[in-house]
Formats: structure tokens, C-alpha cells, sequence
């Protein structure tokens, strides 16, 4: 199958059937999340793998009773920084530099710039920005779950403040922002595996200009 084969086959699946994904598929969907594109290479966020069978049904009271969220056999939290701080902002130009071995002045001064920015900023706007990046890594993780031929379910239906409190999160600096259940469809008890993916023709999504 092509890359684009691997799309059209992939869908929101709404039943899973509980069957465990083999932890390297597993890894290489978290490795697909890890290289993921983000502004200015900061990767705001970070992810948390609930496999626990008590802490996934506490969030399932919290997530409109959606079955895969029990059902499936990983389920990713993403978790975005509630603010930017200077320590945060240093230490992925501290890593980079460490990495690279070597300091850039374009890169220190480039660091300097989001240190007299980004902190300054009220954290809910901080919040927001960093928030939108974690929907850049969600999309890899999903399409990396279709080229593993597992199943996945993007869930925006829940409570995050009730989430926060569930996993600790406002106490590690981080507020919840979108689930991601990772499984295998329940085909017989899934209403939607048969249905044709409906998209809007290229005609009405892109403009030539």
C-alpha cells in the first residue's frame, strides 16, 4: 500500500476490540510523535501512555463514556506546557547545543529573542500557542498508527480539567489537550468501519493563487 492508500484505509474507529498493539509499533508511534515538527524545535508538550485498566475508566466517566477509551490497547494523553518559562526555553537550547557540540551565534541569539518574549506573555496565551503544537505531533502519531495498520480514535470529547486532576497534570506544569485511544476495530460493533470517507473535493479545499 501507498502512504496515501494507508490514509484513505484509516478512520475514526468508534469500537475496539481490546487486543494488545506490540510495543514496538507502539514505540515507533511515540518515535513518530518525538520527530515531530514544532515552533521553534521546543516540543511543548508531553505525552503520557495510559494502560492502566482503574485510570482509563475514570477517564472514560470524563470522556462522554466513549468506549475505545477502555477498549483500546494504549491510550495517549497529550499534555501541553502551561506556560513558557526561561528554564523550559533553556534547556532545548542547552540540548540542542549539547547534541550538536557546538554554540551558533544566529542559534544563542535566535534563544535571547523567545527569553525577552515568550515568558512576558500571559501564560494563557503561552498556553494556546503551545496547545496548537501538540495537534502537530497528534497528526504524526495518527499517521504513523495507519502505517502500522493499527487503529486509532482522535477524541476532543472530554473534560480536561477533570483529566488535569485525574493524571496530576497542573502540578507537573502541563494541561491536557487531546486523547489519542490506539488499538484494533471491533468491526461487528462498529458502525462507522464500512462507511465510504466522505472529503471535499480538491476543488472545494484548494486554491491556486
Amino acid at each position: 500500500m501507498s502512504f496515501l492508500d494507508k490514509l484513505n484505509e484509516r478512520y475514526a474507529t468508534k469500537a475496539m476490540n481490546g487486543k494488545v498493539v506490540s510495543q514496538e509499533k507502539i514505540d515507533n508511534i511515540l518515535e513518530a510523535i518525538r520527530l515531530a515538527p514544532t515552533s521553534s524545535g521546543l516540543q511543548p508538550f508531553e505525552v503520557f501512555v495510559v494502560t492502566n485498566d482503574k485510570t482509563r475508566a475514570s477517564i472514560k466517566e470524563i470522556a462522554w463514556n466513549q468506549s475505545p477509551v477502555t477498549d483500546c490497547s494504549h491510550l495517549l494523553v497529550f499534555a501541553a506546557w502551561d506556560t513558557y518559562t526561561e528554564d523550559r526555553i533553556n534547556h532545548m537550547f542547552d540540548l540542542t547545543n549539547e547534541i550538536r557540540g557546538f554554540k551558533n551565534e544566529g542559534w544563542e541569539n535566535y534563544r535571547q529573542m523567545l527569553l525577552s518574549s515568550y515568558p512576558q506573555k500571559d501564560a494563557e496565551i503561552n498556553f494556546e500557542h503551545a496547545a496548537k503544537q501538540t495537534y502537530i505531533a497528534f497528526m504524526a502519531a495518527i499517521t504513523q498508527a495507519a502505517y502500522e495498520g493499527v487503529d486509532s480514535t482522535p477524541m476532543e470529547g472530554f473534560d480536561p480539567n477533570a483529566l488535569d486532576e485525574i493524571l496530576g497534570l497542573r502540578k507537573k506544569g502541563l494541561r491536557s489537550t487531546i486523547l489519542l485511544p490506539i488499538g484494533y476495530r471491533d468491526a461487528d460493533n462498529d458502525w462507522l468501519v464500512n462507511l465510504v470517507k466522505v472529503r471535499k473535493p480538491m476543488k472545494e479545499l484548494v486554491t491556486y493563487i
